[in-house]
């Protein structure tokens, strides 16, 4: 007997693990990375509002042009990542991300904020495409949901960073210093992945002529990729509000600190995390993900109607957004399986760039909608806006999940 054939397999087995965790951990940090960007805006509104003398829904502006030109360049990055590989586009992406931010932090008009946003946009646009060519592409089957689970925590992550980091330093020094320093952040991911660049390679990009029936754009007129895009847009819109306007309207409703305001998102973004860990275990063991998702986002806005409210004392503003985020967390995992069981086979860069550019879109409209709420002078309203979008995707969800079983069926 060979010795060493005993060890073959395991050895084989362990490097794969080796490989997967790294793609996993690479992709990662990319994705939270772009989450970071996309609230170091948001974070900064107070500043910005007295530096510009800007109105709520001027502030929300800004973050819609970030959206829209982010979601417009998402559908289109997923042609381009077909095209020429993930691995070029998501250096361009990261690189993009730190040239915003400089020419954000040097900013001395409300238009140059506005061209700082639509950069960020540009940047920011690559990354769903990207990432979830790289995980499909260099990932292995068996490890493939925990790579799409850590993805999600990464960005989940990166949403609560931002606003911690950049209050922090723009509190201790001033707002062009915190966004000077956000600039750091792209540029050593991007050395990081530059320095592993052999564990990004992309597979040879595919023909024209095998991308299917109806050539590059028949997925277009499959109805559950419009219904995954409708999903994500209203979930998005919801999201939006919180991320935009959630600490203001904290701070207004139940007259807390901003600090207590600031750190309230930090605890829904943190919760929502350990959501996505407990919705993982729900996923794995439920068939009808739509179930889940339903019946964690009816939750969610049920606690979002009882915080707009403002019934309750300053102290439960907490523990109330981080219930919130927990249950919008748990839908992370059943949505993401359940839009993957409808989503066409073999779904390349294209598909997941237009489906997920309804997340892109829904976050450019929140922020303008719930800007004038809130200048409005209707702080509560926002997080009932909140709920009423959350109730609503529920729809999409169910049609959604019901689409698959039929088309399941059909096959049988």
């Amino acid at each position: 007997m060979n010795p060493t054939s005993a060890t073959a397999v395991p050895a084989s087995a362990d490097a794969t693990l080796r490989q997967d965790a790294r793609v996993i951990g690479l992709v990662g940090l990319a994705h939270g990375t772009s989450h970071f960007y996309h609230l170091i805006l948001a974070a900064l509104f107070p500043w910005l509002r007295s530096e510009f003398a800007l109105s709520y829904a001027q502030l929300g502006l800004l973050m819609t042009v970030f959206f829209v030109v982010s979601g417009i360049g998402q559908a289109l990055a997923g042609f381009v990542v077909d095209r020429v590989g993930a691995r070029r586009v998501l250096f361009f992406g990261v690189a993009m991300l730190g040239i915003s931010a400089m020419a954000l932090a040097l900013a001395h008009s409300y238009a140059a904020l506005l061209g700082g946003a639509l950069l960020a946009g540009v940047g920011n646009s690559i990354f769903h495409p990207a990432d979830y060519t790289l995980l499909n592409q260099r990932v292995s089957r068996a490890r493939l949901a925990h790579g799409f689970s850590v993805h999600g925590i990464s960005g989940n992550i990166g949403w609560a960073a931002a606003p911690l980091f950049m209050t922090t330093v723009a509190t201790v020094a001033d707002w062009r210093t915190a966004l000077a320093c956000a600039a750091l952040l792209p540029l050593a991911v991007l050395a990081i992945l530059f320095a592993n660049r052999t564990a990004l390679r992309p597979n040879p990009p595919v023909p024209a002529a095998a991308a299917g029936q109806g050539g590059a754009l028949g997925f277009l007129r499959l109805p559950t990729v419009w219904m995954c895009f409708a999903f994500f847009f209203l979930t998005a819109v919801a999201l939006g509000g919180i991320q935009a306007f959630g600490p203001i309207a904290l701070a207004q409703l139940y007259a807390v600190s901003r600090e207590l305001a600031t750190s309230s998102y930090t605890a829904y973004m943190l919760a929502s995390a350990g959501g996505m860990v407990v919705g993982g275990f729900l996923g794995a063991g439920a068939r009808r993900h739509d179930r889940t998702v339903a019946l964690a986002f009816a939750c969610a806005a049920a606690l979002a109607v009882l915080l707009g409210a403002g019934w309750l004392p300053g102290w439960t503003v907490l523990p109330l957004m981080a219930a919130i985020g927990f249950c919008s967390g748990v839908a992370g995992p059943s949505r993401d399986l359940m839009i993957r069981a409808a989503a066409p086979q073999n779904a390349t860069g294209r598909v997941y760039g237009v489906v997920y550019s309804g997340l892109d879109s829904g976050l450019s409209v929140g922020p303008l909608l719930f800007g004038a709420i809130m200048d409005a002078g209707h702080p509560g309203w926002l997080f009932h806006g909140v709920a009423l979008f959350q109730l609503a995707a529920i729809g999409t969800a169910v049609g959604v999940g019901g689409s698959s079983r039929a088309t399941a069926a059909k096959t049988v």
